[in-house]
């Protein structure tokens, strides 16, 4: 019997990648016990239509920068291999479709496990994931129960991780940038120099 592989799907623009991305995907792979965490690059979130986003080329160099850091981290292109929109529910569906033998743990922010009911075919996408990992957020505390009523099955398949709270965003890394301020000590060094050798986020 083929053994069965626990990994967990860490999906986002990642325009850049930051310590604290590294931070999360690292948690989650020893307090779920994950054989591996495989980075979802999306090249247009349909959430994010009205905002510039780096080249998905770029964005893809730096996150090599950090997940070749790991054994247990690498990168997966099926969004980009495939037309838009990109859509969540697609996604682990073209990734369960490829790999049934896999149990698919989702890892997601507890800002979007409260945004899950507005998804593009949320019960479709909770049905095709085997566990959900949420990570918490500051200003965030989720009534699962109520919104277990919504989407039947949530809180079954729903995990928080515990004591991890880092609150670093890739939008405050970019402000910091356009405004010359101190931002290197959020990213890894081979991830500042990239920004910087190829003038990202107007350095």
């Amino acid at each position: 019997m083929r053994e069965i592989s626990t990994i967990g799907y860490f999906g986002g623009t990642f325009d850049p990648p930051h310590l604290g991305h590294e931070i999360l995907a690292r948690e989650a792979f020893f307090q779920l016990s994950l054989d591996a965490v495989i980075w979802l690059i999306t090249p247009d979130p349909p959430h994010k239509i009205n905002r510039e986003i780096t080249p998905v080329q770029s964005r893809l160099d730096m996150l090599k920068i950090v997940t070749d850091r790991y054994d247990e981290f690498c990168i997966s292109e099926v969004d980009l291999q495939r037309s838009p929109p990109y859509y969540a529910a697609d996604t682990v569906e073209i990734i369960k479709n490829q790999h049934s033998e896999v149990e698919l743990v989702f890892i997601i922010g507890e800002d979007s496990l409260q945004d899950l009911p507005g998804w593009y075919q949320p019960e479709r996408f909770l049905t095709i994931i085997d566990q959900l990992a949420v990570v918490p957020r500051a200003g965030f505390k989720s009534d699962l129960a109520a919104l277990d009523v919504i989407l039947p099955g949530l809180k079954e398949k729903t995990v928080f991780l515990s004591e991890i709270l880092v609150e670093i965003s890739s939008s405050l890394i970019r402000e910091r940038i356009k405004e010359g301020a101190h931002y290197n000590h959020f990213l890894f060094q081979g991830v500042a120099e990239y920004i910087e050798g190829n003038h990202l986020y107007g350095k």
